[in-house]
């Protein structure tokens, strides 16, 4: 169970009423055989008063709420007579209220109209019944006995928020619970018939698409993200994560830009529902390879972007063999010429050998790339030129690239180990 569902009891509070001038107890016995239609009344005016109320296809909701008024007013008038008493079961039946309120997911607001509405109504006709029975009700008694029901609806207030507070804690933290489960379901391969009911437990809508999202905190005071409802978080986990449903709508990766400030973010690919595991897998590949350097770019990131070095790096024994293969007349080159002529090649590789565009990508003189193509051809010669292998030539020089991105400490550099810049590669 988490945390939120365990909600410490209160303790049961007691109601008193502050009411104290003579013939209050022999007024309030008189007046408790006009309690039922006072009630009736009341409900009449809060219905007209306020529509919400009404619901024609439930008759039991109108029992209730007439229960309600007639429990209020009547435990009203029996403080009035015995100021000292207080049944045991009031103080729970109110919480018992606040806890429907919250059941239907409504808040007090409009609860605490109801009973402004209805408990003025009842001051009303109990101080007209009152005068109708022969007692004397002066100015000064009508506003005691005001001030009395201001102070009693006071501490009502406070018991039915409680049990509202209560009620929604517990469901807070069923809810948190069932998204949990659903979560990591999620992320085990689950078949579409195994969510249903764990996603209808966890009040989520089954979406057609989702995108996991890998998470690391930047410092000790990263905050906790405010996301909308329907994100479902793995906050908890060893390695944090966030399952997005339609990650691909209006306004999603702004959102996920604005709210992951202070996180480090990865993104995976939009995936149906039961895949939502691979797409974890390659949110966290990106993240570990951004970790180390070997991808750029703000966060949070996309990896579905960067596919070519998550799936080489995955093979580094085979990437590394045909690196050492391909870019061998490269690594032939002087240090300092490495990192340069390798961006070169694999900027003409993707511009098609256009020199004009090949200069507006890495801003440079068109003269200049030209050089370094004279270059490049004295050391490739016509295997540079060659279509039957160019793909594999160029994921070596964006795996390379990627490891080497200082000029100067480039792989394969005399003096260093061609297996180290592997090591940390994660599988």
């Amino acid at each position: 169970m988490s945390d939120l569902s365990q909600v410490v009891r209160l303790p049961v509070r007691r109601i008193e009423l502050e009411l104290d001038f003579e013939g209050s107890a022999r007024i309030a016995r008189g007046l408790r055989a006009h309690v039922p239609g006072i009630a009736e009344e009341a409900v009449a005016r809060i219905e007209r008063q306020l529509p919400e109320f009404v619901r024609p296809h439930d008759p039991r909701y109108a029992k209730a709420m007439l229960l309600a008024v007639e429990c209020a007013i009547g435990h009203f008038l029996d403080l009035m007579a015995e100021p000292g008493t207080a049944p045991p079961d009031v103080p729970e039946f109110w919480r018992q209220i606040g806890a429907g309120e919250a059941g239907e997911g409504r808040t007090l607001d409009s609860w605490q109209a109801a009973t402004r509405i209805g408990m003025g109504l009842a001051v009303e006709r109990l101080t007209e019944r009152a005068e109708q029975l022969g007692y004397r009700t002066s100015p000064a008694t009508i506003a005691g006995i005001t001030n009395a029901v201001l102070g009693y609806l006071n501490q009502v207030a406070a018991i039915v928020s409680e049990g509202h507070a209560d009620a929604a804690a517990q469901a807070a933290g069923a809810r948190q619970d069932h998204r949990r489960h659903l979560l990591d379901l999620l992320l085990n391969d689950p078949s579409p018939k195994e969510l249903r009911v764990p996603a209808r437990e966890a009040d989520w809508p089954l979406p057609r698409t989702v995108a996991a999202v890998a998470l690391r905190e930047r410092g000790p005071d990263t905050r906790h993200p405010v996301l909308p409802p329907d994100v479902l978080l793995g906050l908890h986990l060893a390695e944090p994560c966030l399952v997005v449903p339609d990650p691909e709508g209006p306004g999603r990766g702004r959102m996920l830009e604005r709210q992951l400030d202070g996180w480090t973010a990865s993104i995976g690919p939009a995936v149906r529902l039961t895949e939502a595991a691979a797409s974890l897998r390659l949110a966290r590949a990106a993240l570990k390879l951004a970790d180390q350097g070997l991808i750029g770019g703000d966060s949070p990131i996309a990896a579905e972007r960067h596919m070519p070095i998550i799936v080489m790096m995955r093979e580094r024994l085979l990437v590394e063999k045909v690196v050492a293969r391909r870019l061998a007349p490269l690594l032939r080159a002087r240090p300092a010429q490495r990192y340069r002529l390798a961006e070169t090649l694999l900027t003409c590789l993707e511009c098609g050998f256009n020199a004009t565009e090949v200069s507006g990508h890495l801003h440079l003189h068109p003269q200049t790339v030209r050089y370094r193509l004279r270059q490049l051809e004295e050391l490739f010669g016509d295997d540079m030129h060659a279509t039957s292998d160019r793909l594999e030539l160029h994921m070596a020089l964006r795996a390379w690239l990627a490891l080497n991105g200082e000029p100067g400490r480039a792989w394969g550099q005399p003096g260093a180990s061609t297996a180290q810049p592997w090591a940390a590669i994660p599988e």
